[in-house]
């Protein structure tokens, strides 16, 4: 059984909101030496796509498909999206640039939602075993 087209809406308002927010001028964005020192920015960057990857999951999670390569597809297309997002900073916004450790932290983001849907995976399967075995 496939997800219901609906179940994607929180993730595609979360695309738009994080498209709104990745092309925003950089002086719009505030300044301060605190968020510098914390990395803030990429802290920032791993919130959102870690967000983004878990939405575009999140309707597969319950289903009864393999998922595990739905996940992967999900997550090369979550990180060619933050370098896609990196070019159009550099070439269609003032004040923003091309930042390589921008897409490293887009990645670690995607990566971290990945391993925790692999263990998610792993103990629904052994849940549903358990169950069998009695």
């Amino acid at each position: 059984m496939k997800p219901r087209i609906i179940a994607f809406v929180p993730a595609a308002v979360w695309l738009i909101i994080s498209i709104i927010l990745l092309t925003l001028p950089g002086s719009d964005i505030p300044q301060s030496s605190f968020f510098e020192i914390v990395y803030f920015d990429k802290w920032v960057h791993i919130g959102m796509f870690a967000l983004l990857m878990l939405l575009w999951c999140f309707p597969f999670l319950k289903k009864e498909i393999r998922v595990s390569n739905v996940f992967v597809i999900i997550g090369l297309s979550v990180i060619a999206y933050g370098i896609l997002m990196e070019f159009v900073q550099k070439y269609f916004t003032t004040d923003r640039s091309f930042d390589i450790t921008d897409i490293m932290a887009d990645s670690a983001g995607v990566i971290i939602v990945w391993f925790w849907l692999i263990y998610k995976s792993k103990k629904v399967k052994k849940a549903k075993g358990a169950i069998k075995s009695t």
